[in-house]
């Protein structure tokens, strides 16, 4: 296989193929990436984690773990087919503020997602203000 550009970190190669969704405080989708040969559920599930991510103003992955053992939650989570809680988003912050949501989908193993957000997160972090 040939390598090809990667929405995680702008690396060339063979892996992560995924999908990264960024939106902004108000849940509008800013910007999609997405890598050769990522299906179109992976995108949806990016967008769908960051959503998810930005209404209960944590990451998805956490709130995946609180879903487990908070019935009244998971039924809220269930309630919106625009979210999902599982891991692979995280909250873009300036100074405590939520400015946006990066959620990534498409990896084998949605912790694989999360640690592919934090890596783009932590790209641009300096950058913030």
């Amino acid at each position: 296989a040939f390598p090809t550009r990667s929405p995680v970190g702008g690396i060339y190669s063979t892996t992560p193929k995924v999908a990264v969704s960024v939106i902004d405080s108000a849940g509008v989708l800013k910007a999609v990436l997405v890598s050769d040969g990522v299906g179109p559920r992976a995108v949806q599930n990016s967008n769908f984690k960051a959503q998810a991510a930005l209404a209960f103003k944590e990451a998805s992955g956490a709130l995946a773990e609180q879903i487990k053992t908070d019935k009244t939650l998971a039924d809220k989570v269930a309630a919106n087919p625009s979210y999902l809680a599982r891991a692979g988003a995280v909250l873009i912050k300036v100074n405590d503020e939520i400015i946006g949501v990066i959620g990534v989908g498409g990896a084998r193993g949605s912790d694989k997602d999360e640690q592919y957000a934090l890596a783009g997160l932590q790209k641009v972090q300096a950058r913030l203000k």
